[in-house]
């Protein structure tokens, strides 16, 4: 029988996250790797591309943000949730000439 653990075990771990008692850090879930993907496609285009990934990255980040405001595990993670979703608010009202 092996001790090491598998890909799946690692990833069931990384979403628990860290430390166990007062989870505060973890593996990114979908909707910020979906950010991060559309983070690094518009550091990486211009013009037309930019601009879609950019929605793509703030569309991620909005999904993570009230994911982490609604059902966060802990006050802090919350809060993170409140501050992505404040921030996704200024920039896209900001974009809108608001």
């Amino acid at each position: 029988m092996s001790t090491t653990p598998t890909p799946r075990d690692l990833w069931r771990r990384g979403q628990r996250g860290w430390p166990a008692s007062y989870p505060v850090a973890q593996f990114p879930n979908a909707p910020l790797l979906v950010a991060l993907g559309g983070w690094l496609a518009a550091a990486l285009t211009d013009g037309s591309a930019h601009a879609y990934a950019r929605a793509t990255f703030y569309t991620g980040l909005a999904a993570w943000a009230w994911e982490e405001l609604a059902d966060g595990t802990n006050g802090l993670r919350r809060a993170f949730g409140a501050a992505g979703l404040g921030y996704v608010i200024v920039k896209v009202g900001h974009a809108l000439g608001a």
